[in-house]
């Protein structure tokens, strides 16, 4: 194994490079299509107001899009925001939770929302149920709890888990809010299963970040207007209530990013284009079959999760044996070679690579990267 500060000099012959070398996490690779569109109107669309015609008609476009992709039920409502999940988080904290939250945490995103909750003066202490990274814990009934805090796909470890409520709980007794923000249109799911399904634009949907919006059913619109009556203190660019009334007049309360918002919706509209949901998903379960056969074949290489039911279909997570090499030495040579991004997640600790599998990363790309990594393997032994 070769584990060296200094960047081994080692050159991936360029027939064997994938087309496009990004497959990050988040942000993850914006297709060139996209952005070739943003240039193309950029002079009437970049450093334009956001309260005018052009940009409200793209807000529209963007609510009507992740309706139709996400396939909610009538009754439903996309609201945005600017900030990003980690924002929405303290949104939630505000506006949606009531009195006491129940959280499963089993990696860094979905631990922070629970440690958020915790810190806040006005709710009680929740309930945190974790288990172990590589692994996702079950959600139970619980008395007194109004809100059930899920995680679609913890991006720090690669797992995904199935969206259901919690037995016996209905939406008049408690929300169902889920942090889909690696999963949000990639990864099937019954959107009736679900009150408020929150992400950001940087992961499946191909934009930067910055932004984030919520699919909020009937029962959490109710929580909502409740809550924001009751007189509950909240900052103004963190109330839920004003973020409502803004998405109905399709535009945000404070400027958007107006290149996020234009990327999001060229997505959208290639997304639901391509055949929406299940052609996402389907995409995406190809990508991740070449991934995960690719490490289950390997004499070096195993995937992180160990139940192939809980592994991401968009972000994998692959163990590397030390003794063959050092991950961070493998990422430095394919960044160096122009496939960047592959690096694990810095609080796990693991001798890893992390590789994004979302719809706008091509699969034939996943499978050259697949055979990149084998190469630089070989030569640094």
């Amino acid at each position: 194994m070769v584990t060296t500060t200094e960047l081994p000099d080692i050159r991936i012959p360029a027939d064997l490079l994938p087309a496009d070398g990004r497959f990050g996490s988040g942000p993850s690779k914006v297709r060139p299509e996209a952005v070739e569109a943003l240039a193309a109107v950029s002079r009437s669309w970049l450093g334009t107001s956001h309260r005018q015609a052009p940009v409200k008609a793209v807000v529209a476009s963007v609510r009507r899009g992740v309706h139709e992709l996400l396939r909610l039920p009538d009754g439903y409502e996309v609201v945005l925001g600017n900030g990003g999940t980690t924002v929405f988080w303290d949104v939630a904290t505000f506006g949606l939770i009531e009195a006491r939250s129940q959280h499963l945490a089993f990696g860094e995103f979905s631990s922070k929302f629970a440690a958020g909750v915790v810190g806040a003066p006005h709710l009680e202490a929740p309930t945190v149920i974790e288990s172990p990274p590589g692994t996702h814990p079950q959600a139970r009934p619980e008395a007194g709890i109004d809100l059930y805090a899920l995680t679609h796909n913890e991006t720090s470890t690669g797992v995904a888990m199935p969206l259901t409520r919690p037995a016996g709980v209905g939406p008049d007794e408690a929300l169902v809010a889920v942090d889909a923000t690696s999963g949000a249109g990639a990864i099937e799911f019954d959107a009736t299963e679900v009150d408020v399904y929150y992400f950001a634009p940087q992961k499946v949907l191909a934009g930067d970040g910055g932004l984030w919006l919520a699919a909020c059913s009937p029962a959490a619109l109710e929580r909502i207007g409740r809550l924001r009556a009751s007189g509950r203190w909240c900052p103004p660019s963190l109330d839920l209530g004003i973020a409502l009334d803004n998405s109905r007049l399709d535009q945000t309360y404070n400027t958007p990013a107006l290149a996020t918002m234009f990327l999001l919706d060229e997505q959208l509209r290639w997304l639901n284009g391509q055949g929406g949901l299940e052609w996402s998903a389907q995409r995406c379960h190809r990508s991740a079959g070449i991934v995960y056969g690719w490490a289950e074949a390997s004499s070096y290489a195993t995937p992180f999760v160990a139940d192939p039911a809980q592994r991401s279909p968009v972000v994998a997570t692959i163990d590397l044996d030390a003794g063959a090499v050092d991950a961070a030495t493998l990422s430095r040579v394919l960044r160096a070679n122009g496939i960047v991004d592959t690096e694990a997640y810095r609080k796990l600790g693991r001798n890893q690579v992390r590789i994004g599998m979302f719809p706008a990363v091509e699969p034939d790309d996943l499978a050259t990267l697949c055979a990149c990594i084998d190469h630089v393997v070989e030569a640094l032994a």
